[in-house]
């Protein structure tokens, strides 16, 4: 880059746009930018050409270029209100965050820029930059030190009495509550999110994350009746929006589908109006799981693990539910087979579940502890023996409540001699 500029006027914009290739087009914005004219009708201009070279840069993929250019802006930024330097800053380090592979360059990228606005005492932007940073730590899986950034972000917020930020910190830290499994602060943190959106208009993208949050919170609580509401509100709000989160609402409707063993509705759901938009592997690995738990096969369900390993093992939420869909369906089937017996080969309860031996007979003494099925592993000889259930005797119960009943009439009578007595 040369040190001559070119005049900030909308001829110079027009001829970046001009421009052959995206390199001439980015090398006039820049001599734009260096203009010293400080006159309004230059800022203006200069400020759009902030606009066009940050999108440039991003659809180029030069993530370091955008971060130089956030610190070569600063002189600018003490021209222009600082509500204009709020929105610059923000759409850069936004227009980072859409370069893929970027996350460490970005938490860098807003620490720099929280130290330069506390330097500045630029106080709106710095809390919004800090929200931002606490969501990629989050991200990044480096929840104490996002924690520790929110705890301490949270207390001035509320001071400010700055609700719609305040709505996004407090979902924030719900979010991080829950990545750490602590469940009671996550919906503490939903509730005061909820309670400071409802004294404000929340848009309705924000709305949608509140609804989603909520969803995820009650399915982990099992109630997935309530959970599946809630996913149908984000999911409404995501889709009015053609926002790329309607899809993930949409899986997790199916979830609570399969979960409450509705699976049947599964298909009717995806090959609605709604559906038939987000037809791709999020929604066929969902209607894979949805036939393996309406026939009550292990076989199906290993096979959807494996072939959508993407959209199921490794999405979280989904992940966690469908582990303790397989125990039940494992369950369910370990009890079918074995109903028949009284002593069978751990062997061949593997072959006819298709499951290894070990992994069998770990299973099979942990459904006995859990008092699933009353029976022993005899592991000398290699088998399962299976007991009949226990008949409990009905004389005990009635005894027990004849032996209750007496010792009501004893006191009714104690209680009367005392106030003969008396």
């Amino acid at each position: 880059m040369s040190s001559s500029h070119l005049p900030a006027t909308t001829d110079s914009i027009a001829q970046a746009l001009e421009a052959k290739t995206p390199s001439e087009a980015i090398s006039i914005l820049y001599h734009v930018i260096e203009n010293p004219a400080s006159a309004p009708d230059a800022l203006r201009i200069k400020e759009q050409a902030i606009t066009n070279l940050s999108d440039l840069l991003r659809q180029e993929n030069r993530a370091e270029e955008l971060r130089s250019l956030l610190t070569q802006l600063r002189p600018f930024f003490a021209l222009i209100p600082k509500a204009k330097t709020a929105k610059i800053v923000r759409g850069i380090i936004d227009d980072v965050a859409k370069i893929p592979g970027t996350s460490e360059l970005q938490i860098s990228l807003c620490k720099e820029v929280v130290q330069w606005t506390r330097a500045e005492k630029r106080t709106f932007l710095r809390q919004r930059v800090e929200a931002k940073l606490a969501a990629l730590l989050m991200e990044n899986k480096e929840y104490s030190e996002a924690l520790n950034l929110l705890s301490g972000l949270i207390k001035e917020v509320r001071r400010l009495d700055d609700k719609l930020l305040l709505v996004d910190i407090d979902l924030l830290e719900s979010k991080l509550h829950f990545s750490l499994r602590n469940l009671p602060k996550a919906k503490a943190s939903l509730t005061a999110a909820r309670t400071a959106a409802n004294a404000i208009y929340v848009p309705p993208a924000q709305q949608g994350n509140i609804d989603l949050q909520s969803g995820i919170l009650h399915a982990e609580e099992k109630d997935y009746k309530t959970a599946y509401s809630y996913f149908f509100e984000a999911f409404e709000a995501f889709n009015a929006l053609e926002d790329p989160r309607a899809v993930f609402s949409l899986k997790y409707m199916l979830l609570c589908k399969i979960m409450v063993s509705q699976a049947d509705d599964v298909a009717s759901i995806i090959s609605s109006k709604a559906g038939l938009q987000y037809v791709g592997p999020e929604l066929d690995a969902m209607k894979a799981v949805a036939d393996a738990h309406a026939k009550r096969s292990l076989k199906l369900f290993e096979i959807a693990l494996h072939d959508f390993k993407a959209q199921l093992e490794e999405d979280p939420i989904v992940h966690r539910h469908l582990s303790s869909l397989y125990d039940t369906l494992l369950e369910q089937n370990l009890c079918r087979l074995i109903e028949p017996f009284s002593r069978v080969e751990i062997a061949h309860i593997a072959e006819l579940i298709e499951l290894p031996v070990d992994h069998l007979e770990k299973k099979l003494s942990q459904m006995i502890l859990d008092k699933k099925f009353a029976g022993t592993l005899d592991q000398g000889a290699g088998c399962l023996i299976i007991f009949d259930d226990p008949k409990t005797d009905a004389i005990f119960p009635a005894t027990l409540e004849t032996i209750s009943n007496i010792g009501k009439v004893v006191d009714s009578l104690y209680v009367r001699s005392a106030k003969i007595m008396a």
